[in-house]
């Protein structure tokens, strides 16, 4: 694979990444690993494997977008010739065959500036947020309007778009694909797999602050976007950051109108039937959002969890919005959101 390129990201992955590294290592092409100033060893862990390494300095925040970008520089400095890039993080292991079906499929067609493939959660049995993850990943194949971090592009788009922007904390693939999809591009997802995935998402707290990081991202992607003025597509985030507002404020508001409708019609018993049916409400939606996860092949009760905590995730990403105007009144820079 002399005409494809690797790009690792991390920051204290420890033994992710060292698998990361394992699946990689023995390709054809170059490769680089960018770490994010991991305390772990990453970074001398990297280089006794025998990959490249880029240290990003701490003049400015750790972020994904900023790590791709700088891998992507360091290729065309050693390597100019590549003609694709494969992207992938450092909790993910790559499966074989994959770069071979990635660059064959870019190189008959020609139109599409992205491939990505299906990626699976290695250990959807540890936690359920580990579950919920797996389900996320498990998105439609075909032509698509974005996809995730994992992916190959080719290095005529990547460079022609300008690349990823570095001052988004989250959401900085929707928003490339977004540009990309402005200027002609087509995204795709084979039925392939591409990669495994380990969340290691353990507990609550974890899982909450990854929906606020989440909420951040993509209220900020859809500002930006906004702003540009270049709407010739339809913008990343939009529903979400709207769903958002309706099914926490929104609902609290519709809830709060039945309850007192209720005690004003028929007293107390009115206002429990009130509650009854905004409770109702929410759970009826919850079971709306189950669906989706539920058509592509996941179990009942896999499928509710899904939809339930979809539908809890609401909170932290609200919060995650209110963070965003609270930088953008200040004129305060983006801060990292570490969930592990």
């Amino acid at each position: 694979m002399e005409s494809t390129g690797i790009v690792i990201i991390g920051r204290n992955e420890g033994e992710r990444l060292r698998r990361c590294l394992l699946s990689v290592v023995n390709r054809k092409g170059l490769m680089v690993y960018v770490d994010s100033g991991s305390t772990d060893g990453s970074a001398r862990l990297a280089k006794e494997i025998g990959i490249n390494v880029v240290e990003l300095d701490d003049r400015a925040p750790f972020t994904a977008a900023r790590g791709r970008n700088k891998g992507f520089a360091y290729l065309m400095t050693v390597s100019p010739d590549i003609e694709y890039v494969q992207f992938i993080d450092g909790d993910c292991e790559l499966i074989n065959g994959w770069l071979e079906s990635a660059q064959e499929f870019l190189e008959q067609n020609k139109n599409h500036a992205i491939v990505c493939g299906r990626l699976q959660e290695q250990h959807p049995e540890k936690s359920v947020y580990n579950r919920l993850c797996d389900m996320e990943w498990n998105g439609p194949v075909g032509d698509i309007g974005h996809c995730g971090g994992i992916f190959m592009i080719r290095k005529d788009a990547f460079q022609g778009s300008g690349g990823f922007n570095t001052e988004l904390i989250s959401g900085e693939e929707p928003e490339l694909c977004y540009r990309l999809r402005a200027e002609g591009w087509k995204i795709h997802r084979l039925e392939k797999l591409m990669a495994l995935h380990d969340s290691a998402i353990m507990n609550f707290s974890q899982w909450w602050k990854r929906m606020i990081r989440g909420g951040y991202g993509a209220i900020d992607v859809v500002h930006r976007l906004k702003q540009s003025g270049n709407l010739k597509e339809r913008i990343p985030f939009a529903r979400q950051t709207q769903s958002a507002r309706i099914w926490t404020w929104g609902w609290l508001a519709a809830s709060f109108f039945l309850i007192l409708s209720g005690i004003m019609l028929a007293g107390m018993v009115g206002g429990m039937i009130g509650m009854a049916a905004g409770i109702g409400l929410w759970l009826c939606q919850c079971v709306r959002t189950a669906r989706r996860p539920r058509a592509l092949g996941a179990s009942w009760p896999d499928a509710l969890l899904y939809g339930v905590l979809t539908m809890v995730a609401k909170w932290p990403q609200i919060i995650g919005h209110r963070h965003y105007f609270h930088n953008v009144k200040n004129k305060a820079k983006s801060e990292n959101i570490e969930y592990k």
